[in-house]
């Protein structure tokens, strides 16, 4: 009978078991399910919250609405459109899935860091807590500051063609799009949770960071051009400075680590 191979724990010393493959992928599809069924549990609290959502996800795009000419204005009222019968509920679908990640956000990111800790020494593990914490604050941090920039934004995008342009918006792509604006920056915000991470467990130290700053500067320009759905200059550099800044930061808080 063939044995399947055992995969070891990274540190021997601190080691309690081994696990098999297929006991890594049992593993694996038990923390999918929770993970499923924490976005579903969060999606139907979203159902409820949709309408306030849609109205604070709107605000930006009304703001720009309301400083046009009433003569170029398309609606009386500040709304956006849907072009065919199923559109009004794939946007209330989306919105309802959005919210429900953000409400199932901490026990996402405790599966993923549950997932990794059997890999960990102990000394690591109990990093878990403030892992998660800071995590989910940053994500919302980045969430609200693209939220902040969105005006901009749309106010470059929709007045880049000039005044002869009036902007026609359906609900399903201006949801979409400020959906992605909102996870790229909460993604981007989780830079220096990665950074720290990989000082504490030796993968990078504060040298090397200091070493690798100009190269790094332009990585965070590249990722700020590529991952922002509009690419313009207002989002773009809102988000990159906030990396060079979190870049630093990490740097400080390895050198007061001794990393």
């Amino acid at each position: 009978m063939r044995v399947l191979p055992k995969i070891r724990r990274r540190s021997p010393e601190e080691r309690t078991g081994t696990m098999t493959l297929f006991e890594h992928l049992d593993e694996l599809r038990q923390r999918i399910i929770v993970s499923m069924v924490a976005v579903a549990v969060g999606a139907v609290v979203g159902w409820f919250l949709y309408n306030p959502v849609v109205d604070l996800l709107l605000d930006p795009y009304c703001n720009y609405w309301e400083k046009l000419d009433p003569a170029l204005r398309t609606t009386d009222s500040c709304a956006l459109f849907y072009m065919g019968p199923l559109d009004a509920m794939v946007v209330k679908l989306k919105v309802v899935v959005f919210i429900g990640i953000l409400v199932a956000l901490p026990v996402l990111l405790w599966q993923f860091w549950a997932f990794v800790v059997p890999g960990l020494t102990s000394r690591e593990r109990r990093m878990s807590v403030p892992f998660v914490a800071s995590s989910v604050a940053l994500f919302a941090l980045g969430a609200a500051f693209a939220y902040w920039t969105l005006p901009k934004g749309l106010n470059f995008l929709l007045g880049f063609a000039g005044s002869n342009f009036v902007p026609i918006l359906t609900g399903d792509r201006f949801i979409t799009f400020v959906v992605l604006v909102a996870f790229a920056f909460g993604l981007s915000f989780e830079f220096p949770i990665v950074l720290i991470f990989l000082e504490l467990v030796g993968v990078l130290s504060s040298a090397r960071l200091r070493r690798w700053r100009r190269f790094s500067i332009l990585g965070i320009a590249i990722f700020a051009a590529i991952i922002t759905p509009s690419s313009d200059p207002y989002t773009m550099l809102a988000m990159a400075l906030p990396m060079y800044v979190f870049y630093e930061a990490a740097i400080i808080v390895g050198r007061l680590l001794k990393r």
